[in-house]
């Protein structure tokens, strides 16, 4: 009869995302290349707009990034429009990232009633899951709680989630900022409550957590307005919104003052617009990496002190 694990082995397993992502970062720095095989691009590399053609595109964009990147991120949509054909394509590319020992995250943006969501564990994070992926995206609009099931398969599976929270499109704000008017975080606005309720899970870890955020580079001095503060949450930090959206290393000084190391940036057209050339995309990866380091490097060594500038000021993680 098999032993229970203990409780050193559990936390070990549901801390093991957030540990193999930072010795990741470290060894290649904060940027993750983005897999997002649009029609344009497709057209524009000499390949055809079906699943044939995706998975070529990434597979060739996960060329330049091995090595050269601490994460890739695979944009499902994209896949998800060619049917079964375009699934069966997104499990090929994320076998070859695993057999490159390459990091993996599908941006699928998932959400609902905890007891439809339980599925997403047998797709993507249980050993033999056919779109075995490190971590997926999630969407906490069901309530952040309604999560907790996702995220505890995904942990004690030695997986890892990101959490929308302050994303990378304008519209957003208007939403994430609301002041939320009932629960547990009256008052606060609804990207503290989601911030809050990731770290949750984080709590207790001696490195980074596994349970992340969603937090665009394009966003600026808006973080004020939402009461979250990047520089005290010890979970990764995805960051969408660098260079095609318009977010430039000094927005990522602005966003993520203070922060310690945690901030991963994804990319993705600024690099695959230098394709297909493999010499041409390799360099391109590695240009954007520097830059992005670069920045995140002087935004960690920022005094978080002088963070607002007169009126606001950042309160975050009540306990």
């Amino acid at each position: 009869m098999m032993s229970s694990p203990s409780s050193e082995e559990v936390n070990a397993q549901r801390s093991d995302f957030g540990l193999r992502l930072s010795n990741s970062m470290a060894k290649y720095g904060p940027l993750c290349v983005g897999i997002d095989p649009h029609r344009q691009l497709l057209t524009d590399w000499g390949y055809n707009v079906d699943a044939l053609g995706a998975e070529l595109y990434s597979m060739r964009m996960l060329q330049a990034a091995n090595g050269r990147a601490a994460a890739v991120k695979f944009q499902f949509s994209m896949f998800e429009r060619y049917g079964s054909k375009g699934i069966a394509a997104l499990e090929r590319v994320l076998y070859a990232a695993r057999q490159m020992g390459v990091i993996t995250i599908v941006d699928c943006l998932h959400g609902g009633l905890p007891t439809t969501i339980s599925a997403f564990a047998d797709a993507y994070f249980k050993p033999g899951a056919p779109l075995l992926a490190d971590a997926i995206t999630l969407l906490p609009y069901y309530g952040a709680r309604s999560l907790g099931g996702v995220i505890n398969d995904a942990l004690n599976n030695g997986r890892g989630v990101f959490i929308a929270s302050l994303t990378s499109n304008q519209e957003g704000a208007s939403l994430q900022t609301a002041i939320r008017q009932a629960g547990e975080y009256k008052g606060k606005t609804v990207a503290y409550g989601i911030a809050s309720t990731a770290q949750k899970f984080n709590k207790g870890n001696d490195g980074m957590g596994s349970v992340g955020l969603i937090i665009g580079a394009t966003i600026g001095q808006w973080i004020n307005d939402s009461g979250v503060d990047p520089a005290k949450f010890t979970g990764p930090i995805l960051s969408p919104g660098y260079g095609w959206q318009g977010a430039e290393t000094r927005d990522l000084k602005t966003v993520f003052k203070g922060t310690k190391g945690n901030v991963l940036v994804t990319v993705s057209r600024s690099i695959a617009t230098h394709g297909p050339d493999i010499a041409k995309l390799t360099e391109a990866t590695a240009s954007v990496a520097r830059d992005i380091r670069q920045a995140l490097t002087e935004a960690q060594n920022e005094n978080a002190d002088d963070a607002a500038d007169g009126d606001a000021v950042i309160i975050f993680f009540s306990e």
